[in-house]
């Protein structure tokens, strides 16, 4: 998406915010960039909710959704708990033979596989019976606690390497007996999680070293399968940027820990970029910038890597701010997240992330989007996830959006005042962002008009007019959706109730119907003139448009 950069402030300008899409200029591929999400506890998976969501989730994309979690190696019971998880993939007897019970991994995984989902199977973290420092091991974090309870001996390095690597191989073995060569092809292996902070307890040397072991075990297993790293956080924090540096340093020109020879094998290249949300006089401040100038230094450092520059990218957790299981009523700053403030958010910046690669040139595959469902939390305690107790939030609709769209990315031309840039420098802190993002297929187009600001407020609404120049019909159907606080959002209709914590039967029916996509207007036919269609409809703050055009 190309967007001019005019000063004229949308504040003062008469009329309707003008967004005109050119439907003959094509940007590139329409990449599913949204089609990636994650979580922390590996075990809601396979429960009630879990379950429920992930069918949903498969349902939003004609292609196949890829799904990240962490703890798919650590040792425990397979009981759900907030930011933990286990498998109990390895353990040794009395004499320290491995003993590798593959039940819980193979569980989660075929939740997934069931619902023609793709694991991003992460490899981590470390089994009690391999920690270079055991205990404590398991945590009891809850919201409140500090954060830094959750680092225990599940994020130290081996005692044993070789160990580690033979429970690689034999779990991407495993995986290949089950599943089949060709299944596990498609899938990404990574190791670890944002390893420059307390996910892991060892030097960037020892994550080096286990990153020569694992990717020689996976290769090993399966030549063909796609290895990758290394999962940093906020490469925009010289600390972050100097792992990321180090670590494809050696990729290219480092002696391996395994074979002895110059370099390692890497498929595809990860890091996190996360917002920083704050309250400002009583209201939530989000903070786009930041996450987007994250983003935007790791495609940095990633081109500046000749070898590496057309390798694909996952940004493997990409959201408006840390942690998810912080809910709203300890982190104030968190209480974005049930309502139209999140979706509007996730429009905005999902739109960026396309041009910001454009801008460097690189290859952006995925964004990983870090949440999933809380199981038997209260309602709407303000996580964040996508939906509470089985009932969709209004954020999930945005991703429901994104599944229309597909294709070509087109341009947008737009006499507004905010461009990646702006945005990417400033935040979003002055006139809101009535901005857009547009694809082209065979027979349809699609956009997705956002007013989005940072200040968590709801008004003013503001009067679009949708301009789409290159119609190849003289008579379309338009299909119109929305999320504001009419539309698709579960969580005013929740509080209509009276904001229930045991809510009837009936109203659980009537939550969930809430928190579906909903049309904005009935289908329309519309005439079309010399290969131009308009419409123009007002659009609240906060809200998200979908305009779906086919002949």
């Amino acid at each position: 998406m190309l967007l001019a950069n005019i000063s004229r402030a949308q504040s003062t300008a008469p009329g309707p915010v003008p967004i005109r899409v050119d439907l003959t200029k094509e940007l590139g591929e329409a990449k599913p960039i949204w089609a990636w999400f994650g979580y922390d506890e590996p075990n809601y998976t396979y429960m009630k909710d879990g379950k429920k969501l992930l069918s949903e989730i498969s349902r939003l994309s004609k292609v196949p959704v890829f799904v990240r979690t962490h703890g798919l190696l650590v040792t425990g019971d397979g009981e759900a708990a907030l930011k933990w998880g286990s498998t109990n993939a390895y353990t040794e007897d009395a004499n320290g033979k491995p003993i590798y019970n593959w039940t819980i991994v193979d569980k989660i995984f075929d939740t997934y596989i069931e619902r023609g989902m793709k694991p991003m199977a992460q490899i981590g973290f470390m089994p009690e019976a391999l920690s270079a420092k055991p205990q404590p091991y398991r945590h009891y974090w809850k919201p409140g606690d500090n954060y830094n309870d959750i680092y225990t001996g599940w994020a130290y390095p081996p005692k044993d390497y070789a160990k580690f690597a033979e429970l690689v191989y034999q779990w991407v073995r495993h995986s290949v007996e089950r599943y089949g060569k060709q299944e596990v092809e498609s899938w990404y292996w990574e190791l670890w999680n944002e390893p420059n902070i307390g996910y892991w307890k060892g030097t960037t040397e020892e994550y080096i070293k286990l990153y020569d072991y694992t990717a020689d075990a996976v290769k090993r297993a399966l030549p063909t399968a796609k290895i990758g790293g290394p999962e940093v956080t906020g490469p925009n924090w010289d600390v972050s940027a100097k792992f990321m540096k180090a670590f494809l340093d050696h990729v290219v020109s480092g002696k391996n820990y395994v074979t002895g020879k110059t370099g390692s094998p890497l498929d595809f290249i990860t890091f996190h970029a996360k917002g920083a949300p704050k309250v400002v006089d009583g209201i939530v401040q989000m903070n786009m910038g930041t996450q987007l100038r994250d983003i935007d230094k790791g495609f940095e450092i990633v081109a500046s890597f000749p070898t590496l520059k057309k390798l694909p990218i996952i940004i493997g957790e990409s959201d408006p701010e840390g942690c998810a299981a912080c809910s709203e009523d300890l982190h104030p700053q968190n209480a974005y997240r049930n309502g139209t403030m999140y979706s509007s958010y996730t429009a905005a910046s999902f739109a960026r992330k396309h041009e910001l690669a454009d801008a460097r040139g690189v290859n952006l595959l995925g964004a990983v989007t870090w949440a999933f469902e809380f199981e038997n939390q209260p309602w709407f305690r303000g996580f964040r996830d996508l939906a509470t107790n089985g009932v969709d939030k209004p954020v999930l609709n945005v991703f429901r959006m994104f599944g229309m769209m597909s294709g070509k990315r087109v341009q947008v031309q737009q006499e507004l005042a905010y461009n990646v840039q702006k945005v990417k420098n400033e935040s979003v802190r002055g006139e809101a962002d009535i901005n857009a993002y547009a694809t082209k297929g065979a027979q349809e187009a699609a956009v997705m008009v956002w007013h989005y600001h940072d200040d968590n407020k709801l008004d003013p609404t503001a009067p679009v007019s949708v301009q789409l120049k290159g119609v190849p019909a003289r008579r379309v159907l338009v299909h119109h959706y929305r999320i504001d606080q009419q539309h698709s959002n579960s969580y005013e209709v929740w509080k209509s109730m009276g904001s229930p914590q045991n809510p009837t039967a009936g109203q659980i029916a009537t939550l969930e119907k809430a928190g579906q996509l909903q049309a904005y207007a009935s289908p329309t036919w519309m005439d079309v003139k010399n290969g131009l269609l308009q419409l123009d409809f007002p659009l609240p703050r906060q809200g998200v448009s979908l305009i779906k055009v086919s002949w």
